[in-house]
């Protein structure tokens, strides 16, 4: 419905698109008050995507109560809400980090062939970059060619 009056207003179609999702997404956040997992909200940020900011916005003012507790209550569910995704947020980002070396130059400076050796070289180089940020790729190949002797031994 929303689609088709943005439609005969002659909207652009980026606000018709804009529009129609946040209205499809606005009262999902309703579920809420029944608990969602970190992957539920990870799927609401997901689908709401670069609107995530307006559609908090219009669940927000979407709140119609005249009974301030219900509203406050309201407001406090959204406010928990919003504070879970900037934590999630901040901890998925820690998942996009990368080691200094990929699996195929790991695999070529040691002369591996794919498996799980080259698995647990990767994750020694990640701890590393974790450990100390970034180190560049001379030093990821220093610190892999120590791990490789000690494992060897």
């Amino acid at each position: 419905m929303t689609r088709e009056r943005m439609q005969a207003l002659r909207y652009p179609a980026d606000d018709v698109d804009a529009v129609s999702r946040l209205v499809e997404l606005h009262l999902r956040f309703h579920t809420y008050k029944m608990g969602w997992t970190d992957s539920a909200v990870r799927r609401y940020v997901r689908d709401a995507g670069p609107l995530l900011d307006e559609l908090n916005e219009l669940t927000r003012c979407d709140c119609t109560t005249r009974n301030r507790r219900k509203a406050e209550e309201l407001s406090r569910r959204m406010d928990t809400l919003e504070e879970r995704i900037e934590v999630l947020a901040a901890r998925e980002e820690l998942s996009r980090i990368r080691p200094d070396l990929d699996g195929n130059q790991v695999m070529a400076h040691l002369g591996l062939a794919p498996g799980p050796v080259v698995g647990q070289a990767l994750d020694f180089l990640l701890d590393l970059r974790l450990e100390e940020g970034p180190l560049g790729e001379e030093e990821a190949l220093r610190r892999l060619d120590a791990w490789w002797a000690a494992r060897t031994a």
